[in-house]
């Protein structure tokens, strides 16, 4: 099976000579790599909230000094290193047992962000928790992946050979209650559950949960066939859903109908010489982009953080490219896709199913939001609201996303304990 294709180490080969293996202690334990990586990235975040913080801070409107919003990013990378420190120490066994209470709690934050929660750029996405603004949907789409996880894991012995979606539409008949009581329910239910639930407030978080929830059944060795009807299904369904949505303009469907149409425009419509005040966000990201050039503008010495809208969120990416350039903007974006094989490397060394797949979805999250950003910047895709994971200003996803590279680094750390024999 995937999981069991671990290489050996040198500690593991010397012990079988005779030679018995120096272990040393360390404090932070597990792999290396990712743990310079997100080293690299919450430093990188100070400079950029740090440098696009000036234009807020100038702002009439905005009550915030530069002082205050720099200390309050320092206080965000202080929680996210004594989080992940604390994450990474935990058994991923705890994770697997506390999963569906995570789920739960995740699901009924969510929800209550709609009715109770805070507006900002006209979402209801966050919780006021008094000391800080929380976004229980990001919590979800991890929650997700360990649902979906231990579910796999307990269907292992036949997994190849699974029906997740029932074959017959006959309600009352035996196959399909074995079915959609059996499979469907506990396996891809709470993958459904999420994606409806965070669609209506942000549709690109419920396609990454689908997508990422698609990865891991494939790498899992579900049957594709019934991959591909479990896609078939939700696609429908979720066509159906934004249709709904639309006819009764709930949600936020206006908006995203209008970052669609204002994406389209820009791509048929001929360009012309407009005003710098005229030009959409995603315009001022490409001349951004464009200014930084090779070697970028500089620390502090970017024009850009005026020009583009939010810098130090949305925009943070092409923020970063303007001071420091393309040439930093490509290895920063290597640093994600890093993060990804380094995932699927940990996940390959793993001697059971749940943190195989919790590994390879958490990566694959991480990863697939930054890819997400990037595109943004670039235009290839319209606005989605997916910030820089572990670089753009926000509590919420600063915290969730230590907290997805802290299980990783977990499950790295179980895995070293068990070459050596601890």
């Amino acid at each position: 099976m995937f999981w069991h294709k671990g290489k050996k180490s040198k500690q593991k080969q010397s012990t079988q000579q005779g030679d018995e293996p120096k272990v040393r202690s360390r404090v932070f334990e597990g792999d290396r790599t990712l743990w310079i990586i997100f080293t690299v990235l919450i430093v990188i975040s100070i400079l950029v909230v740090y440098s696009s913080m000036a234009k807020m801070t100038y702002d009439a409107k905005s009550n915030m000094s530069l002082f205050d919003a720099l200390q309050k990013q320092i206080m965000h990378v202080m929680l996210a290193v004594m989080l992940i420190f604390v994450v990474h120490k935990i058994d991923y066994k705890v994770f697997m047992r506390s999963a569906f209470i995570f789920y739960l709690l995740s699901i009924a934050g969510t929800i209550a962000a709609y009715f109770v929660g805070v507006k900002i750029n006209d979402s209801a996405r966050w919780l006021d928790l008094g000391f800080m603004t929380i976004q229980p949907s990001e919590g979800l789409k991890m929650a997700t992946i360990l649902m979906l996880a231990r579910a796999m894991e307990s269907r292992q012995a036949t997994i190849n050979n699974l029906r997740i979606i029932p074959t017959t539409l006959r309600i009352k008949s035996k196959e399909f209650k074995d079915v959609f009581f059996n499979n469907t329910i506990p396996l891809v239910g709470p993958v459904v559950v999420s994606c409806a639930v965070i669609m209506p407030a942000h549709t690109s978080s419920a396609a990454m949960v689908f997508i990422t929830s698609l990865i891991m059944l494939y790498i899992g060795r579900v049957h594709r066939r019934e991959i591909f009807k479990f896609f078939m299904v939700v696609f429908t369904v979720g066509a159906l859903g934004i249709a709904a949505l639309t006819l009764a303009d709930a949600g936020r469907i206006d908006t995203a109908k209008k970052r669609i149409i204002k994406w389209k425009n820009e791509w048929v419509q001929e360009t012309t010489a407009k005003n710098v005040n005229d030009i959409s966000d995603t315009q001022r990201a490409l001349v951004a982009i464009r200014e930084g050039g090779l070697v970028g503008q500089g620390a502090g010495q970017s024009a850009s953080r005026v020009l583009v809208i939010h810098p130090e969120s949305d925009y943070a990416y092409a923020f970063f490219v303007s001071e420091y350039g393309i040439i930093a903007g490509l290895i920063l974006i290597l640093l994600y896709i890093w993060i990804f094989f380094r995932a699927m490397e940990i996940g390959q060394e793993c001697r059971r199913p749940f943190p195989t797949l919790m590994t390879l979805g958490l990566g694959v999250l991480i990863t697939e939001q930054a890819i997400l950003h990037l595109l943004v910047q670039v235009n290839l895709l319209p606005e989605t609201g997916q910030i820089l994971p572990l670089i753009s200003r926000g509590g919420s996803s600063m915290i969730f996303t230590t907290m997805a590279l802290g299980m990783i680094i977990s499950v790295s750390r179980t895995n070293y304990n068990n070459k050596i024999g601890r």
